[in-house]
């Protein structure tokens, strides 16, 4: 009987200290709520902000001509900006077509074959500092090996600068995905047989797939609003042009060239051709989370 006694004094004493805390952990709750949700509505007003002030600016010119029509030259006000979105639509082509394979091979070695070697240290390191290089160096790059090289401005040459930006990007997301993927998947399809290859083409990979789908979309995003790069290699055209080997006008550098100019209907296809910039971006980014919501494994 003393014993148990014993046993609800201290189970007793534990309810009062439990009792006694419940109140501090509650309001020490509710002040980090507090907040996290202050912080939270911080960070959204400067992009609802952006987006209402684009928006508010943009819409006016906006039209079925600006996705159909060539820039007005200055001075003239018909017009719209169809050859820059098919231009980049085809300078961001280009660069997941270099950029995506290489990137995600370069993360099935880091996460699959060459972890904690001194070559996946180098790898690491080098996309850790690429990721922090300037875009506009990413362009004189590409100016340097493709522009000089073949003797000229083109949509190709834009596209490797953009390949650049968009790679490490590709590298640093591709591996995270591939790490998420549970050991006891791969320990699962090799003892059923299958080599190491075996498993990471036809088990990790798949399994990860919505996370190298947001890797290349975030990729695409960061891209897609760059000006620096494209203005050393793809430069512009004012007129329509699906040559890969030729200028070519893009979204950016459209936008870059009419807001400088001191036409008012250059300045309002500027806004509208940012709205549209933007519209693409919040597309992707929103895509992008949404794949990242999916499960397979």
């Amino acid at each position: 009987m003393a014993g148990a006694q014993d046993q609800m004094d201290a189970s007793g004493r534990l309810d009062l200290t439990r009792s006694a805390r419940s109140p501090f952990r509650n309001v020490f709750g509710i002040i980090m709520t507090v907040l996290t949700a202050g912080f939270t509505i911080l960070t959204i007003v400067p992009l609802v902000a952006i987006v209402y002030d684009v928006a508010r600016q943009g819409l006016s010119r906006l039209s079925l001509d600006s996705f159909t029509q060539l820039p007005p030259p200055p001075g003239l006000e018909e017009g719209g900006f169809g050859n820059a979105i098919v231009g980049s639509l085809i300078v961001l082509g280009i660069a997941a077509a270099i950029s995506v394979p290489i990137g995600v091979l370069a993360s099935v070695y880091l996460s699959e074959f060459g972890r904690g070697t001194k070559i996946a240290y180098g790898v690491k390191f080098a996309t850790n500092v690429l990721a922090g290089v300037p875009a506009i160096l990413c362009g004189l790059f590409a100016y340097s090996l493709v522009v000089v090289f073949t003797g000229g401005f083109s949509a190709f040459a834009g596209g490797v600068a953009l390949s650049v930006v968009m790679l490490p990007i590709v590298v640093r997301a591709t591996e995270e995905g591939l790490l998420l993927v549970p050991q006891e998947v791969r320990q699962a399809a090799i003892g059923l047989g299958a080599t190491r290859f075996q498993t990471v083409m036809r088990v990790v990979i798949p399994a990860a797939l919505p996370s190298i789908a947001t890797a290349v979309t975030l990729a695409v995003a960061r891209a897609g609003g760059e000006a620096a790069p494209l203005l050393f290699t793809a430069l512009n055209n004012n007129f329509w042009s699906t040559d890969l080997w030729q200028p070519i006008a893009t979204l950016p550098v459209l936008i870059y060239f009419y807001a400088i100019i001191p036409f008012k209907a250059q300045q309002e296809i500027a806004w509208a051709a940012a709205l549209v910039l933007l519209a693409i971006i919040l597309i992707v980014s929103i895509s992008s989370r949404l794949l990242t919501r999916q499960k397979i494994y």
